[in-house]
C-alpha cells in the first residue's frame, strides 16, 4: 500500500500582501492548474483577471459546472482582487479586447500565465497519428498551442513596459522527462513540448527587456475532472488508490499555484529564465508545501518508482 502519512497541519502560501500592487492575467483559469494559480496569487494580494470560456450564462463544450466568476469569487475571498472575463484565447479579437481592457483599468502587467488546454476530449491514449482522428489532434493543437501564442502576442507588450515581468507557460513534464518519454499519443506529445519549446523561446526575447519566461509543471494534478474520473472528493482522494496506487504522490491546484505565487514574489526570479520547472522542485526552492503540509515530487518518483514498476510507495516523496 501506498504511503499515506498522517495531514499535517496546512502552511501559508508565503507572505500574505507579497504581491499587492501586482497585476496577474491567469489565462484558462476555470478550473484545475489555472484555478489554483489564479488563487494563491490572489492570497499574496494581486489583482487577477481570470479567463475562460464557462461562465454563469455560458457553458463550454466541456459542459462542466466550474466557472470564471466562481474562480474570481475564489481569488478575492483569498486576499485579492479577482476579475472575471469571458475570452475564448483561440480568437484574436477577442484576446485583444481583454489586454486593451486590462490596460485601461490597470495600466500594467506584472505575470502572464498561459494555462489554456483545453484538450482533453480530443486526444486518444495509445493512439498513432495515421489511426488518431485528425480533427481532434489538429484541434488539440490549436487550442494548447495557438492560444498561448495569441496571449501572449497581445500580453506581453503591457507586461514588458516595467522590469521585472513574469511569464508561465503551464505544460505537462518537465523538459528533462518529455525529452524521453513518449507523452500518450502523437498530438499529445507534440503539444505538451510546444509548449516547453515556447518557453525557452520566449526567454530569449524577453529576458533582454528585464523579463522572465518559464515553463511550469504540476505533478499528477487532483483537478476537479481528475477526483471525478476516480470517483472521489479531495476530502477522500486517498480512495482512488485502490483503483491507481501511484496516485498517492498527486497533489491539490494550490501546489502549483504556490509555485507561481513563490516565482512572482522572489525578486531574483531571473535566474529561472527559460528554465523547465516543477511544483515539487519550486516547493523544495521556497519551502512552500501544498494543503496538507506535504511536499509531493511527482517527477522525480516517475522516474524513480513508477516508471520502474516498483511498488506504490511515496516515503521520501511528499
Amino acid at each position: 500500500m501506498p504511503n499515506t502519512q498522517p495531514a499535517a497541519q496546512p502552511a501559508p502560501a508565503g507572505p500574505r500582501g507579497t504581491l499587492a500592487g501586482r497585476v496577474a492575467l491567469v489565462a484558462g483559469a476555470t478550473r484545475g492548474a489555472g484555478r489554483g494559480i489564479a488563487v494563491e496569487l490572489g492570497a499574496r494580494g494581486a489583482t487577477v483577471y481570470v479567463t475562460g470560456r464557462s461562465t454563469r450564462t455560458r457553458r463550454s463544450e466541456y459542459d462542466r459546472p466550474e466557472t470564471i466568476e466562481d474562480t474570481a469569487d475564489l481569488v478575492t475571498a483569498a486576499g485579492g482582487r479577482g476579475i472575471a472575463v469571458a475570452v475564448d484565447h483561440e480568437v484574436p479579437e477577442q484576446v485583444q479586447a481583454l489586454v486593451r481592457r486590462l490596460d485601461a483599468e490597470q495600466g500594467r502587467l506584472d505575470v502572464l500565465v498561459n494555462d489554456i488546454w483545453g484538450g482533453e476530449r480530443a486526444f486518444e491514449w495509445g493512439s498513432t497519428v495515421w489511426e488518431h482522428d485528425l480533427a481532434g489532434g489538429l484541434r488539440l493543437l490549436r487550442r494548447a498551442t495557438e492560444t498561448h501564442m495569441i496571449t501572449s502576442h497581445f500580453a506581453l507588450p503591457v507586461l514588458l513596459r516595467r522590469t521585472g515581468g513574469l511569464v508561465v507557460e503551464v505544460t505537462d513534464g518537465t523538459r528533462a522527462y518529455n525529452d524521453g518519454h513518449y507523452r500518450v499519443s502523437f498530438f499529445y506529445d507534440l503539444a505538451k513540448a510546444a509548449v516547453l519549446r515556447m518557453a525557452f523561446a520566449l526567454a530569449h526575447e524577453v529576458g533582454p527587456h528585464g523579463a522572465t519566461a518559464v515553463a511550469l509543471t504540476p505533478g499528477w494534478l487532483r483537478s476537479e475532472m481528475m477526483l471525478e474520473n476516480y470517483g472521489v472528493t479531495e476530502e477522500n482522494w486517498r480512495d482512488a488508490t485502490r483503483v491507481s496506487p501511484h496516485f498517492a504522490i498527486s497533489e491539490t491546484p494550490s501546489y502549483v499555484g504556490r509555485a507561481v505565487a513563490a516565482l512572482a514574489a522572489d525578486p531574483g526570479r531571473a535566474r529561472w529564465n527559460g528554465a523547465s520547472l516543477s511544483s515539487g522542485q519550486l516547493a523544495r526552492e521556497y519551502g512552500f508545501t501544498d494543503l496538507d503540509g506535504s511536499r509531493p515530487d511527482a517527477w522525480r518518483y516517475l522516474v524513480e518508482v513508477q516508471d520502474r514498476d516498483l511498488p506504490a510507495d511515496t516515503t521520501g516523496y511528499r
